[in-house]
């Protein structure tokens, strides 16, 4: 049983990451410009649109930026407390998972 939950918590831990990741590298896209015509791009910042939960979406979010630069600010800001927020609450489920 203690090996069935070890492996639990560590598969919460890795999609967590994995999350947190994809916010971080749509968040870096955006602020990079990047050609979002490419398919790798366009893969990442939907994959990072999924993963948002609509809590932290870069349209919609927690905070929304107005002006010059909006876009990148508001991908930067949102995005990155949702990859916090994913690694927070990832390894605090995992922990309970294990305890």
């Amino acid at each position: 049983m203690d090996k069935l939950r070890a492996t639990l918590a560590q598969i919460v831990w890795i999609v967590s990451a994995l999350s947190a990741l994809l916010l971080a590298m749509g968040a870096l896209l955006i602020a990079l410009e990047a050609n979002r015509a490419n398919d790798a791009v366009h893969f990442i910042l939907r994959a990072a649109d999924f993963v948002d939960l609509d809590v932290f979406s870069r349209s919609d979010g927690i905070k929304q930026f107005r002006g010059e630069g909006a876009d990148t600010k508001n991908a930067l800001f949102n995005w990155g407390l949702g990859a916090i927020a994913w690694l927070v609450v990832g390894r605090l489920v995992s922990k309970l998972i294990k305890a």
